[in-house]
Protein backbone atom coordinates (compact mmCIF):
# COMPACT_ATOMS: atom_id res chain seq x y z
CA UNK A 1 0.00 0.00 0.00
CA UNK A 2 2.88 2.64 1.01
CA UNK A 3 4.45 1.76 -2.64
CA UNK A 4 1.39 2.35 -4.29
CA UNK A 5 0.24 5.58 -2.07
CA UNK A 6 4.53 7.14 -3.01
CA UNK A 7 4.03 6.12 -6.42
CA UNK A 8 0.35 7.75 -7.54
CA UNK A 9 -0.62 10.56 -4.92
CA UNK A 10 -0.26 14.22 -4.87
CA UNK A 11 0.41 15.96 -1.78
CA UNK A 12 -0.68 19.67 -1.08
CA UNK A 13 1.71 22.01 -2.18
CA UNK A 14 3.14 20.11 -5.01
CA UNK A 15 3.86 22.05 -8.42
CA UNK A 16 1.22 21.85 -11.46
CA UNK A 17 -2.32 22.44 -12.23
CA UNK A 18 -3.68 19.28 -11.30
CA UNK A 19 -3.86 20.30 -7.81
CA UNK A 20 -7.21 21.59 -8.98
CA UNK A 21 -8.59 18.77 -10.56
CA UNK A 22 -10.62 16.83 -8.35
CA UNK A 23 -10.43 13.93 -10.22
CA UNK A 24 -6.92 13.21 -9.14
CA UNK A 25 -5.82 11.35 -6.30
CA UNK A 26 -4.30 13.45 -3.14
CA UNK A 27 -2.51 12.62 0.15
CA UNK A 28 -3.09 14.62 3.39
CA UNK A 29 -0.65 15.19 6.28
CA UNK A 30 -2.53 15.61 9.52
CA UNK A 31 -2.11 15.03 13.75
CA UNK A 32 -3.67 12.00 14.83
CA UNK A 33 -6.65 13.21 17.62
CA UNK A 34 -8.37 9.73 17.76
CA UNK A 35 -6.98 6.95 16.02
CA UNK A 36 -8.04 4.02 14.06
CA UNK A 37 -8.56 3.49 9.96
CA UNK A 38 -12.09 4.58 8.58
CA UNK A 39 -13.42 4.92 4.25
CA UNK A 40 -16.67 6.37 3.49
CA UNK A 41 -17.94 9.20 1.31
CA UNK A 42 -16.90 12.69 2.22
CA UNK A 43 -19.71 14.82 4.10
CA UNK A 44 -19.02 18.41 4.49
CA UNK A 45 -20.14 19.56 8.47
CA UNK A 46 -22.70 22.20 8.71
CA UNK A 47 -22.21 24.08 5.76
CA UNK A 48 -22.72 28.39 6.55
CA UNK A 49 -26.35 29.49 6.05
CA UNK A 50 -25.89 32.70 4.52
CA UNK A 51 -27.79 35.67 6.12
CA UNK A 52 -29.91 37.49 3.49
CA UNK A 53 -31.86 39.71 5.66
CA UNK A 54 -30.02 42.12 7.91
CA UNK A 55 -32.14 45.13 9.32
CA UNK A 56 -35.21 44.15 10.81
CA UNK A 57 -38.39 45.64 10.29
CA UNK A 58 -39.97 44.95 13.61
CA UNK A 59 -37.90 45.14 17.10
CA UNK A 60 -40.73 43.81 19.04
CA UNK A 61 -40.89 40.80 16.77
CA UNK A 62 -37.16 40.48 16.60
CA UNK A 63 -36.97 40.44 20.30
CA UNK A 64 -39.59 37.53 20.42
CA UNK A 65 -37.75 35.55 17.88
CA UNK A 66 -34.65 35.46 19.52
CA UNK A 67 -36.13 34.78 22.76
CA UNK A 68 -38.13 31.66 21.25
CA UNK A 69 -34.63 30.30 19.20
CA UNK A 70 -32.50 30.73 22.49
CA UNK A 71 -35.96 28.43 23.95
CA UNK A 72 -35.68 25.57 20.56
CA UNK A 73 -31.88 25.91 20.86
CA UNK A 74 -31.65 24.74 24.52
CA UNK A 75 -34.35 22.36 24.44
CA UNK A 76 -32.35 20.57 22.17
CA UNK A 77 -29.14 20.68 24.50
CA UNK A 78 -31.46 19.04 27.23
CA UNK A 79 -33.07 16.53 25.18
CA UNK A 80 -29.60 15.39 23.67
CA UNK A 81 -28.06 15.56 27.40
CA UNK A 82 -30.55 13.23 28.56
CA UNK A 83 -30.10 10.73 25.70
CA UNK A 84 -29.04 7.13 26.72
CA UNK A 85 -26.13 7.38 25.05
CA UNK A 86 -24.68 10.40 27.00
CA UNK A 87 -26.59 9.88 30.25
CA UNK A 88 -25.65 8.50 33.91
CA UNK A 89 -23.10 11.10 34.72
CA UNK A 90 -19.99 10.18 32.73
CA UNK A 91 -17.77 12.12 31.37
CA UNK A 92 -19.46 12.56 28.17
CA UNK A 93 -22.15 14.37 29.98
CA UNK A 94 -20.01 16.53 31.87
CA UNK A 95 -18.20 17.87 28.43
CA UNK A 96 -21.96 18.36 27.47
CA UNK A 97 -23.10 20.50 30.31
CA UNK A 98 -19.66 22.26 30.16
CA UNK A 99 -20.80 22.85 26.71
CA UNK A 100 -24.73 23.87 27.40
CA UNK A 101 -23.13 26.82 29.48
CA UNK A 102 -22.65 28.59 26.75
CA UNK A 103 -25.90 28.68 25.62
CA UNK A 104 -27.20 29.72 28.99
CA UNK A 105 -24.79 32.59 29.24
CA UNK A 106 -26.34 35.40 30.32
CA UNK A 107 -23.94 37.67 28.80
CA UNK A 108 -23.95 36.17 25.16
CA UNK A 109 -27.58 36.63 25.18
CA UNK A 110 -27.53 40.09 25.94
CA UNK A 111 -25.08 41.43 23.56
CA UNK A 112 -27.05 39.42 20.61
CA UNK A 113 -30.32 41.51 22.19
CA UNK A 114 -28.40 44.52 22.15
CA UNK A 115 -27.78 44.70 18.27
CA UNK A 116 -30.96 43.21 17.84
CA UNK A 117 -32.58 46.57 19.67
CA UNK A 118 -30.56 48.53 17.42
CA UNK A 119 -32.38 47.24 14.23
CA UNK A 120 -30.41 44.03 13.32
CA UNK A 121 -32.21 41.12 12.55
CA UNK A 122 -31.78 38.32 14.90
CA UNK A 123 -29.68 36.47 12.75
CA UNK A 124 -27.38 38.68 11.45
CA UNK A 125 -27.01 39.85 15.21
CA UNK A 126 -25.70 36.29 16.62
CA UNK A 127 -23.45 36.46 13.48
CA UNK A 128 -21.70 39.75 13.95
CA UNK A 129 -21.30 38.84 18.02
CA UNK A 130 -19.76 35.19 16.48
CA UNK A 131 -17.59 37.13 14.54
CA UNK A 132 -16.20 39.39 17.53
CA UNK A 133 -15.51 36.52 19.77
CA UNK A 134 -13.74 34.83 17.25
CA UNK A 135 -11.52 37.21 15.81
CA UNK A 136 -10.99 37.99 19.64
CA UNK A 137 -10.53 34.63 20.79
CA UNK A 138 -8.13 33.60 17.96
CA UNK A 139 -5.60 36.11 19.03
CA UNK A 140 -5.39 34.52 22.47
CA UNK A 141 -2.08 32.23 23.18
CA UNK A 142 -4.40 30.40 25.62
CA UNK A 143 -4.91 26.79 24.62
CA UNK A 144 -8.11 26.32 26.61
CA UNK A 145 -9.80 29.53 25.29
CA UNK A 146 -8.75 28.32 21.45
CA UNK A 147 -10.93 25.13 22.07
CA UNK A 148 -13.26 26.27 23.34
CA UNK A 149 -14.07 28.75 19.92
CA UNK A 150 -15.75 25.59 18.73
CA UNK A 151 -17.90 25.30 20.97
CA UNK A 152 -19.36 28.74 20.90
CA UNK A 153 -19.33 28.77 16.81
CA UNK A 154 -21.02 25.44 17.31
CA UNK A 155 -23.78 27.15 19.15
CA UNK A 156 -24.00 30.26 17.22
CA UNK A 157 -24.42 27.99 13.86
CA UNK A 158 -27.02 26.38 15.88
CA UNK A 159 -28.89 29.22 17.14
CA UNK A 160 -28.74 30.94 13.45
CA UNK A 161 -30.41 27.39 11.75
CA UNK A 162 -32.92 27.88 14.38
CA UNK A 163 -34.10 31.22 13.67
CA UNK A 164 -34.02 30.54 9.84
CA UNK A 165 -36.42 27.47 10.28
CA UNK A 166 -33.72 24.57 9.79
CA UNK A 167 -34.96 22.37 12.76
CA UNK A 168 -35.11 18.83 13.56
CA UNK A 169 -33.60 16.06 11.23
CA UNK A 170 -32.86 19.09 8.46
CA UNK A 171 -30.23 20.15 10.90
CA UNK A 172 -27.59 17.50 9.41
CA UNK A 173 -27.59 16.67 5.86
CA UNK A 174 -28.74 12.78 6.66
CA UNK A 175 -26.23 10.51 6.29
CA UNK A 176 -27.16 8.08 3.45
CA UNK A 177 -23.80 5.49 3.66
CA UNK A 178 -21.03 5.36 5.58
CA UNK A 179 -19.09 8.86 5.67
CA UNK A 180 -16.40 10.81 6.81
CA UNK A 181 -17.39 14.13 8.26
CA UNK A 182 -15.05 17.06 6.82
CA UNK A 183 -15.17 20.11 9.51
CA UNK A 184 -12.88 23.61 9.95
CA UNK A 185 -13.73 22.80 13.46
CA UNK A 186 -16.63 21.24 15.28
CA UNK A 187 -18.50 21.50 19.32
CA UNK A 188 -19.22 17.85 20.88
CA UNK A 189 -23.19 18.10 20.42
CA UNK A 190 -22.68 18.08 16.98
CA UNK A 191 -20.79 15.06 16.48
CA UNK A 192 -23.80 13.55 18.88
CA UNK A 193 -26.18 14.50 16.57
CA UNK A 194 -24.87 12.62 13.51
CA UNK A 195 -26.33 9.07 12.93
CA UNK A 196 -22.80 6.71 14.58
CA UNK A 197 -23.63 4.01 12.49
CA UNK A 198 -22.67 5.66 9.59
CA UNK A 199 -20.27 8.28 11.07
CA UNK A 200 -17.19 6.02 10.39
CA UNK A 201 -14.33 9.36 10.20
CA UNK A 202 -13.84 13.10 10.96
CA UNK A 203 -11.33 15.12 9.11
CA UNK A 204 -10.87 18.79 11.01
CA UNK A 205 -8.52 21.43 9.31
CA UNK A 206 -8.38 22.73 12.99
CA UNK A 207 -8.67 20.74 16.18
CA UNK A 208 -7.19 19.72 19.23
CA UNK A 209 -6.18 16.56 21.34
CA UNK A 210 -7.68 18.27 23.99
CA UNK A 211 -10.93 19.22 22.35
CA UNK A 212 -14.30 18.33 23.94
CA UNK A 213 -15.15 16.84 20.44
CA UNK A 214 -12.35 15.11 20.11
CA UNK A 215 -12.68 13.24 23.60
CA UNK A 216 -15.94 12.64 22.85
CA UNK A 217 -14.53 10.97 19.47
CA UNK A 218 -11.86 8.96 21.03
CA UNK A 219 -14.50 8.02 23.81
CA UNK A 220 -16.97 6.35 20.82
CA UNK A 221 -14.36 5.13 18.73
CA UNK A 222 -14.48 7.41 15.90
CA UNK A 223 -10.92 8.12 14.17
CA UNK A 224 -10.19 11.36 13.95
CA UNK A 225 -7.59 13.55 12.06
CA UNK A 226 -6.96 16.89 12.88
CA UNK A 227 -5.31 20.07 11.82
CA UNK A 228 -4.97 18.82 8.16
CA UNK A 229 -4.15 22.28 6.15
CA UNK A 230 -6.77 23.27 3.27
CA UNK A 231 -9.22 20.18 3.65
CA UNK A 232 -12.38 22.27 2.95
CA UNK A 233 -11.10 23.44 -0.27
CA UNK A 234 -9.11 20.05 -1.08
CA UNK A 235 -11.73 17.52 -0.75
CA UNK A 236 -15.26 17.70 -2.60
CA UNK A 237 -18.56 16.68 -1.28
CA UNK A 238 -19.11 12.71 -1.67
CA UNK A 239 -15.31 12.14 -3.05
CA UNK A 240 -13.80 8.91 -1.70
CA UNK A 241 -11.74 9.35 1.64
CA UNK A 242 -9.62 6.87 3.38
CA UNK A 243 -8.53 8.16 6.88
CA UNK A 244 -5.75 6.38 8.51
CA UNK A 245 -5.33 8.23 11.83
CA UNK A 246 -3.13 6.00 13.51
CA UNK A 247 -0.35 6.92 9.69
CA UNK A 248 -1.21 10.84 10.63
CA UNK A 249 -2.84 10.60 7.17
CA UNK A 250 -5.43 10.96 4.98
CA UNK A 251 -6.25 9.75 0.86
CA UNK A 252 -8.53 11.56 -0.94
CA UNK A 253 -10.38 9.89 -4.23
CA UNK A 254 -8.05 6.87 -4.00
CA UNK A 255 -7.52 4.46 -6.77
CA UNK A 256 -9.74 1.63 -7.16
CA UNK A 257 -6.48 -0.57 -6.04
CA UNK A 258 -5.35 1.17 -2.81
CA UNK A 259 -8.89 1.43 -1.55
CA UNK A 260 -9.13 -2.05 -2.27
CA UNK A 261 -6.25 -2.70 -0.19
CA UNK A 262 -7.13 -0.36 2.66
CA UNK A 263 -10.75 -2.36 2.27
CA UNK A 264 -9.10 -5.07 3.25
CA UNK A 265 -6.99 -3.78 5.94
CA UNK A 266 -9.92 -2.75 7.72
CA UNK A 267 -11.52 -6.24 7.26
CA UNK A 268 -8.56 -7.80 8.38
CA UNK A 269 -8.70 -5.81 11.42
CA UNK A 270 -12.48 -6.63 12.17
CA UNK A 271 -11.50 -10.07 11.73
CA UNK A 272 -8.58 -10.07 14.18
CA UNK A 273 -10.86 -8.11 16.67
CA UNK A 274 -13.34 -10.96 16.62
CA UNK A 275 -10.43 -13.17 17.11
CA UNK A 276 -8.82 -11.15 20.27
CA UNK A 277 -12.61 -11.62 21.18
CA UNK A 278 -12.29 -15.14 21.09
CA UNK A 279 -8.53 -15.28 23.06
CA UNK A 280 -9.59 -12.81 25.67
CA UNK A 281 -9.39 -15.40 28.29
CA UNK A 282 -6.79 -16.68 27.53
CA UNK A 283 -3.59 -16.46 29.79
CA UNK A 284 -0.74 -13.90 28.94
CA UNK A 285 1.83 -16.54 28.60
CA UNK A 286 4.94 -17.01 26.80
CA UNK A 287 5.62 -20.09 25.18
CA UNK A 288 8.31 -20.88 27.43
CA UNK A 289 5.68 -19.82 30.23
CA UNK A 290 6.77 -16.41 31.35
CA UNK A 291 3.41 -14.34 32.54
CA UNK A 292 2.71 -11.00 31.13
CA UNK A 293 0.26 -8.76 33.24
CA UNK A 294 -1.43 -6.64 30.17
CA UNK A 295 -3.53 -3.44 32.06
CA UNK A 296 -6.07 -1.10 30.60
CA UNK A 297 -5.74 2.34 30.61
CA UNK A 298 -8.92 4.51 31.14
CA UNK A 299 -10.24 8.04 32.03
CA UNK A 300 -13.51 7.86 31.25
CA UNK A 301 -16.22 5.80 32.60
CA UNK A 302 -17.14 4.82 28.92
CA UNK A 303 -13.24 3.39 29.54
CA UNK A 304 -14.59 0.75 31.98
CA UNK A 305 -16.66 -2.13 30.04
CA UNK A 306 -13.40 -2.28 28.46
CA UNK A 307 -12.35 -4.06 31.40
CA UNK A 308 -14.45 -7.35 30.84
CA UNK A 309 -14.69 -6.58 26.96
CA UNK A 310 -10.52 -7.02 26.95
CA UNK A 311 -10.08 -9.44 29.64
CA UNK A 312 -7.79 -7.37 31.14
CA UNK A 313 -6.07 -7.94 34.50
CA UNK A 314 -6.61 -4.58 35.83
CA UNK A 315 -6.79 -0.92 35.43
CA UNK A 316 -2.92 0.15 35.36
CA UNK A 317 -3.42 3.83 34.62
CA UNK A 318 -6.81 6.18 35.77
CA UNK A 319 -6.39 8.97 34.20
CA UNK A 320 -8.00 10.96 36.60
CA UNK A 321 -7.44 14.66 34.99
CA UNK A 322 -9.98 14.42 32.56
CA UNK A 323 -12.87 14.93 35.14
CA UNK A 324 -11.36 18.61 35.82
CA UNK A 325 -10.74 19.62 32.39
CA UNK A 326 -14.33 19.51 31.46
CA UNK A 327 -15.35 21.48 34.46
CA UNK A 328 -15.81 25.11 34.75
CA UNK A 329 -15.55 24.92 38.62
CA UNK A 330 -13.21 22.25 40.89
CA UNK A 331 -15.69 19.13 40.61
CA UNK A 332 -17.14 18.88 43.81
CA UNK A 333 -15.98 15.91 46.30
CA UNK A 334 -19.62 14.01 46.03
CA UNK A 335 -19.00 14.35 42.28
CA UNK A 336 -15.15 12.87 42.49
CA UNK A 337 -16.31 10.50 44.50
CA UNK A 338 -18.96 9.08 42.04
CA UNK A 339 -16.63 8.83 39.47
CA UNK A 340 -14.11 7.02 41.82
CA UNK A 341 -16.36 4.53 42.91
CA UNK A 342 -18.39 3.28 39.53
CA UNK A 343 -14.45 2.48 38.77
CA UNK A 344 -13.93 0.45 41.93
CA UNK A 345 -17.26 -1.14 40.76
CA UNK A 346 -16.36 -1.97 37.03
CA UNK A 347 -13.32 -3.58 38.21
CA UNK A 348 -14.90 -5.99 40.46
CA UNK A 349 -11.60 -6.51 42.95
CA UNK A 350 -9.29 -6.03 39.93
CA UNK A 351 -6.32 -3.43 40.49
CA UNK A 352 -6.95 -0.46 39.89
CA UNK A 353 -3.97 2.37 39.94
CA UNK A 354 -5.79 6.26 40.34
CA UNK A 355 -2.96 8.68 38.91
CA UNK A 356 -3.52 11.93 40.64
CA UNK A 357 -4.24 15.28 38.81
CA UNK A 358 -2.35 15.50 35.90
CA UNK A 359 -2.93 18.83 34.29
CA UNK A 360 -0.48 22.47 33.04
CA UNK A 361 1.42 22.33 30.24
CA UNK A 362 -1.55 21.54 27.31
CA UNK A 363 -3.72 19.95 29.86
CA UNK A 364 -6.02 23.51 31.10
CA UNK A 365 -8.19 23.13 33.75
CA UNK A 366 -10.85 26.32 33.35
CA UNK A 367 -10.49 27.19 37.25
CA UNK A 368 -6.85 27.26 37.80
CA UNK A 369 -5.14 30.65 36.69
CA UNK A 370 -3.21 29.79 33.60
CA UNK A 371 0.49 32.02 33.24
CA UNK A 372 2.13 32.10 29.90
CA UNK A 373 4.98 29.65 29.63
CA UNK A 374 7.52 29.25 26.93
CA UNK A 375 7.70 25.74 27.21
CA UNK A 376 4.52 24.21 28.54
CA UNK A 377 5.88 20.40 28.97
CA UNK A 378 8.82 21.08 31.50
CA UNK A 379 6.83 24.21 33.23
CA UNK A 380 4.53 24.01 36.04
CA UNK A 381 2.49 20.92 35.59
CA UNK A 382 1.32 17.31 37.09
CA UNK A 383 2.96 16.86 41.01
CA UNK A 384 4.99 20.36 40.44
CA UNK A 385 1.30 21.98 40.21
CA UNK A 386 -0.33 19.95 42.84
CA UNK A 387 2.42 20.95 45.39
CA UNK A 388 2.61 24.40 44.71
CA UNK A 389 -0.98 24.40 45.38
CA UNK A 390 -1.29 21.11 48.37
CA UNK A 391 -4.91 21.87 48.94
CA UNK A 392 -6.01 20.93 45.29
CA UNK A 393 -3.61 17.66 45.97
CA UNK A 394 -5.35 16.83 49.54
CA UNK A 395 -8.87 17.21 48.20
CA UNK A 396 -8.32 14.74 45.41
CA UNK A 397 -6.64 12.08 47.97
CA UNK A 398 -9.44 12.68 50.58
CA UNK A 399 -11.82 11.82 47.83
CA UNK A 400 -10.30 8.72 46.82
CA UNK A 401 -9.79 7.74 50.19
CA UNK A 402 -13.03 8.23 51.64
CA UNK A 403 -14.81 5.91 48.74
CA UNK A 404 -12.62 3.42 49.29
CA UNK A 405 -13.51 1.90 52.50
CA UNK A 406 -12.68 -1.83 52.26
CA UNK A 407 -11.10 -1.46 49.34
CA UNK A 408 -7.22 -2.22 47.92
CA UNK A 409 -6.22 1.78 47.30
CA UNK A 410 -3.45 2.67 44.93
CA UNK A 411 -2.22 5.75 43.98
CA UNK A 412 0.52 7.31 42.31
CA UNK A 413 2.19 10.86 41.19
CA UNK A 414 2.52 11.98 37.59
CA UNK A 415 6.25 13.33 36.86
CA UNK A 416 8.08 13.14 39.96
CA UNK A 417 11.66 14.41 39.05
CA UNK A 418 13.18 14.26 42.58
CA UNK A 419 12.84 11.72 45.73
CA UNK A 420 11.69 14.87 47.20
CA UNK A 421 8.50 15.30 45.55
CA UNK A 422 7.57 11.80 46.16
CA UNK A 423 8.11 12.31 49.73
CA UNK A 424 6.02 15.59 49.90
CA UNK A 425 2.91 14.03 48.03
CA UNK A 426 3.38 10.98 50.01
CA UNK A 427 3.00 13.04 53.37
CA UNK A 428 -0.74 14.69 52.11
CA UNK A 429 -1.66 10.89 51.59
CA UNK A 430 -0.64 9.84 55.13
CA UNK A 431 -2.11 12.85 56.55
CA UNK A 432 -5.22 12.48 55.02
CA UNK A 433 -5.67 9.10 55.99
CA UNK A 434 -5.13 9.88 59.57
CA UNK A 435 -7.76 12.36 59.45
CA UNK A 436 -9.92 9.73 58.36
CA UNK A 437 -8.89 7.50 61.11
CA UNK A 438 -9.79 9.92 63.55
CA UNK A 439 -12.63 10.87 62.37
CA UNK A 440 -13.91 6.95 62.77
CA UNK A 441 -14.38 6.62 59.23
CA UNK A 442 -13.55 3.65 57.12
CA UNK A 443 -10.28 2.97 56.16
CA UNK A 444 -8.75 1.43 52.90
CA UNK A 445 -7.84 -2.51 53.13
CA UNK A 446 -4.71 -1.21 51.97
CA UNK A 447 -2.68 1.90 50.33
CA UNK A 448 -0.30 1.28 47.87
CA UNK A 449 1.70 4.43 46.83
CA UNK A 450 3.70 4.67 43.77
CA UNK A 451 5.01 7.17 41.18
CA UNK A 452 5.53 7.76 37.12
CA UNK A 453 8.97 7.70 36.10
CA UNK A 454 8.65 10.31 32.66
CA UNK A 455 11.65 11.94 33.85
CA UNK A 456 15.30 11.07 33.22
CA UNK A 457 16.67 12.51 36.22
CA UNK A 458 14.83 10.21 38.31
CA UNK A 459 16.50 6.92 36.97
CA UNK A 460 19.68 8.50 38.60
CA UNK A 461 17.65 8.35 42.32
CA UNK A 462 16.40 4.60 42.19
CA UNK A 463 17.90 3.26 44.75
CA UNK A 464 16.70 5.57 46.93
CA UNK A 465 13.41 5.43 45.63
CA UNK A 466 12.60 2.28 45.65
CA UNK A 467 13.28 1.58 48.71
CA UNK A 468 10.00 3.87 49.50
CA UNK A 469 7.71 3.49 46.38
CA UNK A 470 5.35 0.69 46.51
CA UNK A 471 5.27 0.15 42.60
CA UNK A 472 6.96 2.37 39.58
CA UNK A 473 5.13 3.16 35.97
CA UNK A 474 7.10 3.88 33.82
CA UNK A 475 5.34 6.99 30.75
CA UNK A 476 7.33 6.27 27.86
CA UNK A 477 6.16 9.24 26.14
CA UNK A 478 7.12 11.91 28.01
CA UNK A 479 10.47 9.93 29.03
CA UNK A 480 11.44 9.50 25.46
CA UNK A 481 10.68 13.49 24.83
CA UNK A 482 12.88 14.39 27.64
CA UNK A 483 15.72 11.71 26.88
CA UNK A 484 16.25 12.91 23.22
CA UNK A 485 15.54 16.59 23.57
CA UNK A 486 12.38 16.19 21.03
CA UNK A 487 8.95 17.78 21.05
CA UNK A 488 7.12 14.20 20.41
CA UNK A 489 4.09 16.67 18.82
CA UNK A 490 6.18 17.70 16.50
CA UNK A 491 5.33 16.46 12.90
CA UNK A 492 9.08 17.65 11.85
CA UNK A 493 10.64 15.41 14.48
CA UNK A 494 8.04 12.71 15.29
CA UNK A 495 10.17 9.73 13.23
CA UNK A 496 13.84 11.64 13.75
CA UNK A 497 14.56 9.53 17.25
CA UNK A 498 13.30 5.77 17.31
CA UNK A 499 12.62 3.70 20.63
CA UNK A 500 13.75 1.01 19.55
CA UNK A 501 17.09 2.74 19.80
CA UNK A 502 20.29 0.95 21.46
CA UNK A 503 20.42 4.01 23.98
CA UNK A 504 17.02 4.63 24.51
CA UNK A 505 16.36 0.50 25.26
CA UNK A 506 19.48 0.26 27.26
CA UNK A 507 18.17 3.07 29.40
CA UNK A 508 14.74 1.32 29.70
CA UNK A 509 16.73 -2.02 30.74
CA UNK A 510 18.75 0.30 33.66
CA UNK A 511 15.23 1.16 35.04
CA UNK A 512 13.84 -2.62 34.95
CA UNK A 513 16.35 -4.46 36.00
CA UNK A 514 17.13 -1.95 39.03
CA UNK A 515 13.33 -2.37 39.88
CA UNK A 516 13.28 -6.21 39.76
CA UNK A 517 16.44 -6.24 42.33
CA UNK A 518 14.44 -4.27 44.44
CA UNK A 519 11.07 -6.66 44.24
CA UNK A 520 9.30 -3.60 43.20
CA UNK A 521 6.71 -3.53 40.26
CA UNK A 522 7.02 -1.72 37.09
CA UNK A 523 4.75 -1.33 34.68
CA UNK A 524 4.84 0.48 31.16
CA UNK A 525 2.19 2.75 31.19
CA UNK A 526 3.02 4.76 27.92
CA UNK A 527 2.65 4.20 24.02
CA UNK A 528 5.41 2.26 22.87
CA UNK A 529 4.00 -0.55 25.42
CA UNK A 530 1.12 -0.36 23.06
CA UNK A 531 2.81 -1.27 19.92
CA UNK A 532 3.50 -4.89 19.63
CA UNK A 533 6.92 -4.14 18.34
CA UNK A 534 7.83 -2.05 20.68
CA UNK A 535 6.18 -4.28 23.72
CA UNK A 536 7.91 -7.45 22.07
CA UNK A 537 11.15 -5.30 22.49
CA UNK A 538 10.49 -4.57 26.62
CA UNK A 539 9.99 -7.98 27.22
CA UNK A 540 13.33 -8.92 25.88
CA UNK A 541 15.07 -6.33 28.08
CA UNK A 542 13.12 -7.28 31.46
CA UNK A 543 9.48 -6.20 31.44
CA UNK A 544 6.86 -7.93 32.33
CA UNK A 545 3.77 -5.84 32.72
CA UNK A 546 2.18 -3.41 30.77
CA UNK A 547 -1.04 -1.12 30.92
CA UNK A 548 -2.17 -0.20 27.17
CA UNK A 549 -4.95 1.88 25.29
CA UNK A 550 -8.14 -0.94 25.30
CA UNK A 551 -7.84 -1.58 21.77
CA UNK A 552 -4.11 -2.91 22.08
CA UNK A 553 -4.86 -5.56 24.74
CA UNK A 554 -5.64 -7.92 22.04
CA UNK A 555 -2.83 -7.60 19.30
CA UNK A 556 0.01 -7.43 23.06
CA UNK A 557 -2.04 -11.03 24.61
CA UNK A 558 -1.58 -12.39 20.49
CA UNK A 559 2.05 -11.58 20.45
CA UNK A 560 2.79 -12.70 24.06
CA UNK A 561 1.73 -16.32 23.40
CA UNK A 562 3.68 -16.49 20.41
CA UNK A 563 6.79 -15.03 22.11
CA UNK A 564 9.25 -16.94 23.90
CA UNK A 565 11.47 -14.96 26.69
CA UNK A 566 14.79 -16.61 26.73
CA UNK A 567 15.49 -16.90 22.76
CA UNK A 568 14.09 -13.25 22.85
CA UNK A 569 16.53 -11.69 25.28
CA UNK A 570 19.47 -13.80 24.37
CA UNK A 571 18.66 -11.73 20.90
CA UNK A 572 18.15 -8.39 22.10
CA UNK A 573 20.91 -8.23 24.53
CA UNK A 574 23.79 -8.37 22.20
CA UNK A 575 22.37 -5.32 20.03
CA UNK A 576 21.86 -2.94 23.01
CA UNK A 577 25.45 -2.62 22.12
CA UNK A 578 25.24 -1.98 18.50
CA UNK A 579 26.67 1.16 16.70
CA UNK A 580 23.10 1.24 15.04
CA UNK A 581 20.45 3.96 15.58
CA UNK A 582 17.82 1.55 15.77
CA UNK A 583 17.02 -2.32 16.03
CA UNK A 584 14.09 -2.12 14.43
CA UNK A 585 14.70 -4.32 11.32
CA UNK A 586 16.47 -6.65 13.81
CA UNK A 587 13.11 -7.25 15.89
CA UNK A 588 10.78 -7.00 12.69
CA UNK A 589 13.18 -10.07 11.33
CA UNK A 590 13.03 -11.61 14.47
CA UNK A 591 9.74 -11.73 14.81
CA UNK A 592 8.97 -12.99 11.19
CA UNK A 593 11.05 -16.19 11.91
CA UNK A 594 10.19 -16.96 14.79
CA UNK A 595 6.35 -16.53 13.74
CA UNK A 596 5.06 -13.83 16.28
CA UNK A 597 2.45 -11.66 15.01
CA UNK A 598 3.10 -7.79 15.18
Amino acid sequence: AELLVTGELLKPGDLGERLTDFSQPLYLDGQPFSNGLAIGRAVFHEPKIEITHFVSEDITVERLRLHDAFDVMRNQLDHLIASVEVGNNNEHREILETYKMFAYDKGWHARILELVESGLTSEAAVERIQGEIQTRMMKTKDPYLKERLSDLEDLSNRLIRVLMGFLGEDEHEKLQENSIIIAKSMGPAELLDYDRTLLKGIILEEGSPTAHVTIVARAIGIPVLGRVKDVLDLIESGNRVIVDAKSSKAIARPSDEIAQVYKESLEQQQSLILEYEAQKNLPSKTQDEVDIDIYINAGLILDLPNLDATGAKGIGLFRTEFQFMVSSTLPKSKAQKEIYNQVFKSASGRPVIFRTLDVGGDKVVPFLPRQKEENPALGLRAIRMALDRPSLLSYQVRALVGVSQGQDLKIMFPMVTELSEFRAAKKIVNYELARIKKMGQGLPKSVEVGCMLEVPALAWQLPELLKEVDFLSIGTNDLMQFFFASDRTNPKLSNKYDFLSPAALSLMKFIVSQANAAKVPVTICGEHGGNPLEALALMGIGFKRFSVNPSAVGPIRMMVRKANISKLESFISPLLGSPKSSIREDIINFSKENLIPL
